[in-house]
């Protein structure tokens, strides 16, 4: 089958960074499924996960967001059969989907939404499981309670993003205050598109910006930006009780007794957890993706892809990494996958 991949971990301005080998088609086992890949998304995991590659001259199949059709199963699958539409974001320990077949666990599938196509799905998996886990399983906001939830609020640092562009959504569909960050008059625009009530430029003091839109604190804080960047002022915003979850790394060691007066929480989000550690509880993004897909077909939540790439290349791929690298991506990019 076709894949592409890298075999050294260049600079993403070589032109030569991708190359499209023949590499042997895997065979499902297991809870294993087999799927031929219609559309991929990009995110700034791929990059990382690059750029962290050691040079070993072995081909590394990248790509973390994938919609496509299943051609086979493992002998202990039993949520899916030949045939069916799925989405899913994959396990970072495993080859990606960046190739015209491959194999995931059913337990991190669900059916695709069938009211979108291959490539604008493939733009959801991975940041809405993300937003979905920071702010319903680490932050533990109750979805369901959305009267309860009506006082409440939450700050989204980076809400143009692509995790910040499903989080915001997701917040308010349970009923939140929704403060997001943007700073350039098109991710301000977008933010405001996809529902933030507030928001504010995080190239600013945050604390005068949100005094100025009536909050004196928040509730929640969900950082899709850098942590060391915001952890100050992050404990200083953060409510008595309230929670902290961050989806970037911290390089530096940071003081977290600056939480203890507030008794208040910090969590870290990485939804390859699940995958990568086979917890009990895989599943659960199984059922959250299928729930995000109900989402979708109902019309309540919007599509956060905003560019198509066309067909997956050696070169369209490089160019996504470059654009994704430089920062100034405002919600997804898509490709049509090599299984098209």
């Amino acid at each position: 089958m076709k894949a592409i991949g890298l075999k050294i971990a260049r600079a993403v301005t070589d032109a030569n960074l991708f190359e499209q080998a023949d590499i042997a088609t895997p065979t499902p086992t297991g809870h294993d499924i087999l799927v031929r890949i219609k559309g991929v998304a990009v995110n700034p995991v791929d990059f990382k996960v690059r750029k962290g590659k050691a040079d070993d001259g072995n081909f590394k199949v990248l790509g973390w967001d994938a919609a496509g059709v299943v051609e086979a199963v493992g002998e202990h699958v039993t949520l899916f059969k030949a045939g069916d539409d799925v989405w899913y974001a994959g396990d970072v320990t495993r080859p990606g989907s960046n190739s015209e077949l491959q194999l995931v666990d059913e337990r991190i599938v669900a059916q695709k939404p069938k009211s979108l196509d291959f490539a604008t799905a493939a733009a959801f998996p991975l940041t809405a499981i993300t937003a979905w886990e920071a702010m319903f399983d680490r932050m533990n906001i109750d979805r369901t309670d959305i009267a309860g939830n009506k006082g409440k609020s939450i700050l989204i640092i980076n809400g143009a993003g692509g995790v910040g562009s499903i989080a915001i959504q997701l917040a308010k569909s349970a009923g939140l205050q929704v403060v997001a960050t943007a700073s350039r008059p098109e991710t301000i625009s977008w933010v405001s598109k996809m529902g933030a009530d507030h928001v504010i430029n995080h190239h600013n003091p945050l604390k005068e910006q949100l005094e100025g839109a009536g909050f004196a604190t928040v509730d929640y804080i969900l950082c899709t930006s850098e942590t060391d960047a915001y952890w100050d002022v992050m404990c200083d915003l953060i409510a008595p009780q309230g929670r902290i979850a961050s989806i970037t790394e911290a390089m530096n060691n940071h003081n977290v007794d600056l939480l203890k007066a507030k008794s208040a929480s910090f969590s870290y989000e990485f939804m390859f957890t699940r995958s990568m550690f086979q917890t009990p509880d895989m599943i659960e993004q199984h059922k959250l993706l299928s729930e995000i897909a109900k989402m979708v077909d109902a019309g309540k939540l919007q599509v956060t892809a905003t560019e198509n790439y066309g067909g997956l290349t050696p070169e369209s791929l490089r160019k996504a990494h470059e654009f994704l690298e430089s920062g100034k991506a405002i919600g997804k990019i898509t490709f049509v996958g090599l299984g098209a």
